[in-house]
């Protein structure tokens, strides 16, 4: 999922291997020999990687001695460029067809849950069919998207273009949008939550439907568990039958939560108490600590790049528009160099001025705004605030002073 990954270039072997075998099962269901074709949901419940912390899911097909997996989640870390295209949201992500006896390779630790699905021979044939067609090496590579087009959509989608009109969803547990779902699975891993609330802009926060929130595969799965299917003038359940192929917790094999006084709130508490002391500091001696903005500065407008990237260069869903853009930008860049230069106090005066204005209005304006913000957002805000409102009465008292030596 979000990166709902778990083989990698090394299963690619192990799916190339197994190539011939869509084909015979073809052959076979050709020939009349149905009845016997099961697929079923394959979920896997999260892990302890970043990349596993939202499950995965894959479709299992077998007939006869035929036991198919078909992973959406094939991905080569190795590929030329793969951070920089990863980040410019040209996701490369691949599906692959392999032997079932792989299928728990990565989740011995995990739980998995097989759900057979109650289709009729020509649906399943159907389903057999769209994967080995979307596994053929010409189509096997899609542009993923990690809420609109990942392992668990595509699955997803193929049951519904089989079953049509004639599937029906239970009800809608929850209300949440893609920020919050995300925050469920992320709840012991503040920092990478944090990262996601600093990148990802205001298109994941509106209201979700059942359908949208189930890019999270654990959700897929409760939905199949409660979905119905039209046939024979009745509504049957769409799964006949859950295993658990591998045991585990229901919560996923995660790490412990992160120490409160290590989390991205206790460290930028802590940003904030330094910074208004050093500010403090300055104002007292009439002297800007050019170190305390050249770090602080310098930080905020190398992840102002990172932003300004997603916001205007980066394709990926939902890093635009992003109000972070306001106090994590590029130009934060300009006083942690222009500090260490003289003749650049005055510049540094108007961007002080112009920094504390627009941070100011985006601290008050932010409850208005469609973007749900990171608490941890709030005192680097007010950080920069502090340091911009120590150079401005610096600035000034160091005027006021050099006016009153010319005087004399």
């Amino acid at each position: 999922m979000f990166r709902c990954i778990f083989v990698a270039v090394a299963l690619m072997s192990m799916a190339l291997s197994a190539w011939a075998a869509p084909k015979e099962e073809c052959d076979t269901v050709a020939n009349g020999q149905q009845d016997d074709v099961v697929i079923s949901l394959i979920t896997c419940y999260p892990g302890p990687d970043v990349y596993e912390l939202y499950g995965h899911t894959m479709l299992r097909v077998q007939h006869g001695d035929i036991d198919m997996v078909y992973n959406y989640g094939i991905f080569d870390f190795d590929a030329p460029n793969f951070i920089y295209r990863f980040v410019k949201g040209e996701t490369d992500y691949k599906v692959a067809g392999y032997d079932g006896a792989y299928m728990l390779v990565g989740y011995r630790s995990r739980k998995v849950v097989e759900q057979q699905l109650n289709l009729t021979s020509r649906q399943a044939m159907q389903v057999l069919l769209a994967l080995v067609e979307n596994a053929r090496p010409e189509n096997a590579t899609y542009r993923y998207n990690y809420v609109y087009d990942n392992c668990a959509t595509r699955p997803r989608d193929i049951i519904e273009g089989v079953l049509g009109d004639k599937l029906h969803y239970g009800e809608m547990h929850d209300t949440l949008t893609f920020r919050q779902e995300m925050r469920r699975y992320n709840a012991n891993y503040a920092w990478q939550q944090f990262g996601i609330d600093l990148v990802l802009g205001s298109g994941i926060d509106y209201t979700l439907n059942y359908r949208e929130q189930m890019f999270v595969p654990m959700v897929l799965m409760q939905a199949f568990a409660e979905a119905g299917v039209e046939r024979n003038g009745g509504l049957v359940p769409l799964v006949t039958d859950t295993r658990v192929l591998n045991n585990g917790s229901d919560s996923g094999d995660i790490l412990p939560p992160t120490p409160a006084w290590q989390s991205p709130l206790a460290v930028s508490v802590a940003v904030l108490v330094l910074v208004l002391v050093m500010s403090w500091l300055d104002v007292r001696r009439g002297k800007v600590s050019r170190w305390t903005d050249s770090l602080l500065f310098g930080i905020a407008g190398l992840c102002g790049l990172l932003v300004f990237f997603l916001i205007f260069v980066s394709t990926h869903a939902a890093t635009s528009p992003n109000f972070n853009g306001f106090w994590l930008h590029p130009f934060a860049l300009l006083p942690a160099v222009l500090v260490w230069i003289k003749k650049a106090k005055r510049v540094l005066y108007f961007y002080h001025f112009a920094n504390f204005a627009v941070v100011f209005l985006l601290l008050v304006l932010w409850p208005l705004l469609p973007q749900v913000a990171n608490a941890a957002a709030f005192p680097l805000m007010l950080s920069l605030m502090a340091r911009s409102v120590s150079y401005i009465l610096v600035y000034k008292e160091q005027c006021r002073t050099t006016r009153a030596n010319t005087d004399k």
